[in-house]
């Protein structure tokens, strides 16, 4: 009887024209509020906000003027050599002694610098071009040190002047002394080749690893000084490796990129 009841009601108003329309419980108005409420901040970070990112490259440490190749002149055999690897040459100084058909020609350094490398020992026959010594140009021992890091061509436009610049360098533990600390300096304006590059770091070998993955552009980093450090430099850790850093030591280096709007990545 109860049921009859409830469909003869129904026949009566079929549509429940009587009764008040609910558009939506209290609970979905206040879902839908925090969703608007969340879409506008994320439209207003998306062009107000920034986001920041890094790339990582590998580096070297070395004087700011780089590294030269010694070739030789004249072709001939080694007969004596005037310098040691260490050792710092004045400009013109002696470095080895080749014997030709013509006589004996002695080969000089073309700038003042430290011996990196000898590659070419006493009784060598050389030819003529061949590299015989690698030489760093410094004019003194306390000048100092700076990273050059060879950033992927398509990550060097982002790069700023003076953006932060953490190296992990080869030769310090980076779990007990941290990271050196130090900001871009200059970036160049086109990319290097392996020539190039082993021109100036005087290394072939570093040349051809620097640029299997294509041509790498040039960042020049200068090492943040403290006087709190025996190395002389700004780590990561409050006092640093115990020790002095050398030059052409290898390093990794983390390079922050320009700020970006996450706008930005929207647009065409």
């Amino acid at each position: 009887m109860q049921f009859r009841q409830q469909a003869l009601a129904k026949l009566q108003s079929p549509e429940e024209l009587d009764l008040p329309v609910r558009l939506a419980r209290p609970q979905g108005w206040l879902v839908l509020s925090v969703t608007l409420v969340a879409m506008a901040a994320a439209c207003v970070w998306a062009v107000t906000g920034s986001v920041a990112s890094t790339v990582s490259a590998p580096a070297v440490l070395t004087h700011g003027q780089g590294s030269y190749l010694l070739q030789s002149p004249v072709a001939g055999q080694v007969t004596a050599v005037y310098a040691e690897e260490g050792e710092r040459l004045a400009a013109g100084a002696p470095v080895l002694r080749v014997r030709t058909d013509r006589g004996e020609r002695v080969v000089r350094a073309v700038a003042a610098g430290r011996v990196t490398a000898l590659a070419a020992g006493l009784g060598r026959i050389v030819s003529t071009g061949a590299d015989l010594a690698a030489v760093e140009k410094t004019a003194h021992a306390s000048d100092p040190l700076y990273a050059t890091v060879y950033v992927p061509a398509q990550s060097a436009a982002a790069i700023p002047a003076g953006a932060p610049v953490d190296l992990t360098v080869a030769s310090v533990p980076a779990q007990r002394y941290g990271v050196l600390r130090g900001h871009v300096k200059s970036v160049e304006r086109s990319a290097q080749s392996a020539q190039q590059i082993a021109a100036f770091l005087g290394d072939a070998q570093l040349g051809e690893q620097f640029t299997r993955k294509g041509r790498p552009v040039a960042v020049l980093v200068r090492l943040d000084a403290s006087g709190a450090t025996r190395s002389g430099y700004r780590w990561s850790s409050t006092d640093g490796p115990p020790y002095h850093l050398d030059s052409m030591t290898m390093a990794t280096a983390s390079v922050r990129l320009a700020d970006q709007r996450p706008v930005d990545w929207l647009l065409p």
